[in-house]
């Protein structure tokens, strides 16, 4: 892409990835560049740093914490965990059904909104943010209140926001969202490992297993989420989708003497000269040590989202044979050649898609037998084989089902083009009441319930995959077969729209040899393809 004159959202952008980021794009005189990050005072350095350098770019800064809803993005974690309506809010935002929350309430889907980035570099440690929040502990604490006979609703769902994956699948959800409706040309990942690119032996651990749950879990989340986003690069309406993925420390911001501090806290000097009883050391009243209140300083090395080194720390990380080092200025330089055309082999994305074993010649040539030998067997056996509701979703057996009544009518798309979706509904259930009880059967036995042109009456059988929910009759569009004139006009709609499509009459390589014909009888899968592609824009783009 160009990044002359573009608008680019860096998320994360103040931390030491991002701030790199910032400099490189500013070499390239973007329209303007918004930093955003989590805290107010975080953005305001980062800006004071870039703006004198920043020329003709536009600098903005939003903060806030991006995983949850606008109204509790500058609210601590434990504020939203204390607070009952603001920790049911973030519970039904991760966990109610898709649609319950709109995507609009998000603070990022805003942010994308708002400022209709071309570009959007994500520098935030996304599996260090959701699975650092140890579900693990949470559920033994959990166990332990069913235990005690104590588990109320607050240690419920203090539980359910530790949970990694409704967490990413939200974020995912409106992350894809936001950037469709922005028009986002293309996202880059800073992403991780999970382990500075060292192996399950890692000796750097929160515990004395290696490697602790808690690092298997920012691993596994890191991993979730590539292949998320490897899914994201095969979607046709999304952006051009790259992961720059880090294997080894990230560092360094600067080198200094100074005060230590550790989460933002300044760490204070304790003395203890007095032995104190192993039995009272630790107990909750326990004391004998000494706060001087002057602050811990010492000579150290900054090295961003891991906090700062000692030189004896920093030494052993960066050994050969450790995690070693690669600088921030690396990072930028591989996002800027990528979102420039320019591979580097080092996007993920990219990496999975020439790793991943895709559609094969023989498995295609291997099809068309298939087919034959099935439409053989129908013919042998006096059968129809149209879906017995085991690949899903419910929705392709209704349309199958619904597209083979229709070809049971009709001699062509045509001719059902020129139908009247009353008189059409009221065909298709003397169909299936009538003449044709055997294909009643059929969809009843796989779990379809039918739904009379009334509305108000249905055919069941014992299964029933897709059960009515608060929509009622509207539920069919899920997983029934829809007899109503309403379902029926849309079908009518459908074949209106493929008999408009121009006839491709060429014999090249080119041509749409997929395409429905018109003028040839209904075709069930051709007609459910249309509608994937078409009305659900549900279309392969790489293999």
């Amino acid at each position: 892409m160009e990044l002359r004159n573009s608008t680019a959202l860096l998320l994360g952008g103040t931390g030491l990835v991002g701030m790199a980021v910032a400099r490189r794009l500013l070499t390239f005189e973007p329209a303007r560049i918004v930093v955003a990050g989590l805290t107010r005072d975080e953005v305001a350095v980062a800006l004071a740093e870039l703006e004198p350098r920043s020329g003709a770019t536009a600098m903005e800064g939003v903060w806030g914490n991006m995983f949850v809803p606008e109204e509790l993005a500058q609210l601590p974690r434990e504020s939203i965990l204390s607070d009952p309506a603001a920790r049911r809010r973030a519970v039904d935002d991760y966990l109610g059904p898709f649609g319950s929350v709109p995507l609009e309430h998000n603070q990022l889907y805003t942010w994308l909104v708002r400022f209709r980035p071309d570009l959007v570099v994500d520098c935030v440690n996304t599996a260090t943010a959701v699975a650092y929040q140890d579900g693990h502990a949470s559920a033994l604490h959990l166990l332990a209140a069913a235990d005690a006979n104590a588990v109320d609703r607050e240690t419920v769902e203090r539980h359910l926001l530790t949970l990694p994956l409704p967490q990413l699948i939200r974020h995912m959800e409106v992350l894809y969202g936001g950037m469709r409706r922005a028009g986002t040309s293309a996202y880059v990942k800073i992403g991780t490992s999970g382990t500075g690119g060292m192996g399950l032996d890692i000796p750097y651990t929160h515990s004395e297993q290696k490697p602790s749950r808690t690092l298997m879990s920012k691993s596994a989340v890191a991993g979730a989420q590539s292949l998320f986003l490897f899914l994201l690069g095969r979607t046709a309406d999304a952006p051009a989708t790259i992961e720059i993925k880090p294997t080894a420390a990230i560092a360094w911001k600067e080198i200094a003497y100074g005060p230590i501090r550790r989460r933002g806290r300044v760490l204070e000097v304790v003395d203890c000269q007095s032995p104190i009883p192993l039995a009272e050391a630790f107990t909750p009243d326990a004391c004998g040590w000494v706060n001087t209140g002057a602050p811990l300083e010492n000579v150290f090395i900054n090295v961003g989202e891991n906090g700062v080194f000692a030189r004896d720390e920093f030494e052993t990380v960066s050994s050969l044979g450790q995690m070693e080092l690669v600088t921030p200025e690396e990072i930028a330089e591989t996002v800027v050649m990528e979102v420039t055309g320019r591979p580097t082999g080092h996007d993920v994305v990219g990496a999975l898609d020439g790793a991943t074993m895709g559609p094969t010649y023989r498995a295609g040539y291997l099809r068309a037998v298939a087919i034959d030998g099935l439409e053989k067997l129908e013919a042998a056996h006096g059968v129809r084989s149209v879906a017995f509701e085991m690949l899903g979703p419910p929705r392709l057996t209704k349309l199958l089902y619904e597209a083979h009544i229709l070809g049971r009518l009709f001699s062509s798309v045509r001719a059902l083009s020129r139908a009247d979706a009353a008189s059409l509904a009221e065909e298709a259930e003397l169909l299936l009441l009538e003449r044709e009880p055997a294909l009643r059967r059929q969809i009843l036995s796989v779990g379809l319930p039918i739904l009379l042109r009334d509305g108000a009456s249905v055919l069941r059988g014992e299964t029933v995959v897709v059960p009515p929910d608060e929509r009622g009759a509207d539920t069919a569009q899920r997983g029934w077969v829809d007899l109503r004139p309403s379902n029926m006009a849309q079908w009518v709609r459908r074949a209106l729209a493929m008999a408009a499509m121009p006839k491709d009459s060429s014999t090249g390589s080119g041509a749409r040899w997929t395409a429905v014909d018109a003028d040839g009888p209904i075709a069930p899968p051709r007609m459910a393809v249309w509608i994937f592609e078409e009305e659900d824009h549900g279309v392969r783009v790489k293999r």
